[in-house]
C-alpha cells in the first residue's frame, strides 16, 4: 500500500526527540519521515501474499496453511521437522530453553542483541568467533560474516561438547554489518564442529541474502540458481531459526527447522507453553500462508538482484561523499562507521548514538545504534562493553521505498559529513534496563 508521510521541521524534531529522552524507539512512527530503524517486519507483501492472507485456513490444529508452510520449508531448507513461532527471539527462546544452560558457552559468528540476551538470560555466554577482517570497515573481504576457525576450535578445545550445546552461523551476519558467510567456510565449520560433537544451527534471519552473495561472489555456485544454494548452506546444518519478519517477507513470524524428532518433540513441550499449539505458534493461519509465498519469492535471484541494488546504490552515494561505511556493502542495510564519521566524540559518549539523533533531527530519518549502548553491560562487572565497530544501521525495508528516498538520505547525511566537527559531544545514560537496553534506554545530552 501507499502511505502518507509527514515531513516535519528540524525545530519539531529537536523536541520531539529530547522529549523522549533521545531514545530513538520511542519516537512515534508518524514523527518519522524515512524509517530506517529495522527492516524487520517493515516491508510490503506482494499480491500473492495478500492472496493467500485471503484464504488462510485458521484451524487451531492441523490448520491447511501450517501444512503448506511446512512442506515449503522443507522443500527450501532441508530440514523435516517445522515448529512456526511468532516472531525471530520467539524461537530462539523455545530453542534455546531447549538446550542452552547455565554455564554453557555458545560460540558463533558476531551475535545479534536478541540471540546474546536470550543466552545471557540463561547465564551462558556468546563467544564472538568472527574473522578479524570483519572489524575493519575499509578492508574489502567478500565474506566478512565469516568465522575465524582457529578461533572456533579453540573454544572447543577449551570448553568441550559438554559445555557447548552448538555453535550458531548467523546468515548474513547482522552485527559485522549484513556480512555473508561462504559455503566454504560454512563446511569447514560443520566439519571441525563433526570432529568435537558440537552441533550447527542457523540464524536464518537474511538466508536468503546470503545466498545471493554466495552465487556473486563464490566460484563453485555462480551458475547455481538461489534455491540450490540455500538447501547446500543449510545441509551443514542441524537446525536453524528463523526470524520471517526479513527474508520471510511478512511483517509478523518466525520458525524453528530441524531434522531432529527428538529435540523437535523437546521444543515443541517449550513451543506449547510459550506460543501455542504445534502447528500455529502463536500466528493466525493467513499469516502461514502469506510467509509460505514470501520464502518462495524471496528465494528468486530477480527480487534479491533488485532488493540488494537499492542497498548498494545508497552505500556508493555515501562512499562517493567520502562517508565511512563498512565495506563492501551489505545486504540489507548500510553501516556507518561514527567513530570515524564523529572523531571529536569518545567511545564513553555512544557515537552511533549520537549520529543517529543528528541525523533523526537533520532529516526525520530514523537508523539505530549497533554499538556500545546495544552490546550492553557485561554481566559479571556490569561496566560497558565497547565493540570492535560502532556503526548506525540503516536499515532499508524491503519493496517499500523508492530511490528518491535514497538521494534523500544520502544528501542528510551528507550535510551532516561537512559540518561533523561541530559536533563536540554526546550523550550520558539516565536510566537503562538490566538486559536489552537499547530499546528502552533514556539519555541526557553530555
Amino acid at each position: 500500500m501507499v502511505e502518507e508521510i509527514y515531513q516535519s521541521t528540524k525545530e519539531e524534531r529537536e523536541k520531539w526527540i529530547e522529549e523522549k529522552d533521545y531514545n530513538l524507539f520511542n519516537l512515534e512512527s508518524e514523527k518519522v519521515f524515512i524509517d530506517l530503524l529495522t527492516d524487520s517486519g517493515t516491508g510490503a507483501m506482494s499480491d500473492k501474499q495478500w492472496a493467500e492472507i485471503m484464504t488462510g485456513d485458521e484451524s487451531y490444529a492441523g490448520s491447511r496453511s501450517f501444512h503448506q508452510l511446512k512442506n515449503t520449508v522443507n522443500k527450501i531448507t532441508g530440514f523435516d521437522y517445522l515448529l512456526p513461532t511468532h516472531q525471530g527471539r520467539a524461537a530462539e527462546n523455545v530453542l534455546f530453553s531447549a538446550l542452552v544452560k547455565e554455564g554453557d558457552v555458545v560460540p558463533g559468528n558476531s551475535h545479534f542483541d536478541t540471540t546474546k540476551g536470550h543466552i545471557e538470560f540463561r547465564k551462558a555466554h556468546a563467544i564472538d568467533c568472527t574473522i578479524d577482517e570483519a572489524f575493519d570497515s575499509e578492508i574489502i573481504h567478500p565474506f566478512k560474516g565469516n568465522i575465524d576457525l582457529n578461533k572456533l576450535e579453540k573454544v572447543y578445545k577449551e570448553y568441550g561438547k559438554e559445555k557447548i550445546p552448538f555453535t550458531l552461523i548467523t546468515i548474513t551476519c547482522n552485527s559485522s554489518g549484513g556480512q555473508p558467510v561462504s559455503i566454504e567456510n560454512i563446511r569447514n565449520v560443520r566439519e571441525l564442529s563433526n570432529q568435537y560433537q558440537i552441533p550447527v544451527f542457523f540464524d536464518g534471519a537474511r538466508f536468503a541474502e546470503n545466498a545471493y552473495f554466495i552465487k556473486e561472489r563464490e566460484e563453485e555456485f555462480k551458475n547455481d540458481t538461489i534455491k540450490e544454494i540455500v538447501l547446500e548452506m543449510f545441509s551443514n546444518g542441524d537446525g536453524m531459526t528463523m526470524s520471517s519478519k526479513k527474508d520471510g517477507l511478512v511483517n509478523i513470524g518466525g520458525f524453528i527447522a530441524l531434522n531432529d524428532k527428538e529435540l523437535y518433540q523437546k521444543c515443541g513441550n517449550f513451543g506449547i507453553i510459550y506460543e501455542g499449539f504445534l502447528s500455529y505458534g502463536g500466528l493466525a493461519g493467513r499469516d502461514l500462508a502469506a510467509l509460505s509465498q514470501g520464502l518462495d519469492e524471496a528465494t528468486e535471484y530477480s527480487y534479491l538482484k533488485s532488493r540488494i541494488s537499492q542497498v548498494e546504490y545508497l552505500g556508493n552515494k555515501l562512499i562517493e561523499y567520502g562517508i565511512p561505511i563498512q565495506q563492501p556493502i551489505g545486504g540489507h542495510a548500510i553501516f556507518i562507521d561514527a567513530v570515524k564519521f564523529l572523531p571529536n566524540i569518545s567511545r564513553e559518549e555512544f557515537p552511533a548514538q549520537t549520529l543517529g539523533i543528528e541525523l533523526y533531527k537533520e532529516g526525520g530519518i530514523r537508523g539505530v545504534e549497533i554499538g556500545t549502548i546495544l552490546a550492553d553491560r557485561d554481566p559479571e562487572t556490569r561496566e560497558n562493553r565497547y565493540p570492535k565497530l560502532e556503526l548506525l544501521r540503516l536499515a532499508i525495508p524491503r519493496r517499500t521505498y523508492l530511490q528518491s528516498h535514497m538521494d534523500y538520505i544520502a544528501a542528510c547525511l551528507k550535510n551532516l559529513f561537512d559540518r561533523r566537527h561541530e559536533i563536540s559531544s554526546g550523550y550520558e545514560i539516565t536510566w537503562e534496563a538490566d538486559i536489552l537496553r537499547h530499546f528502552t534506554v533514556k539519555l541526557k545530552k553530555k
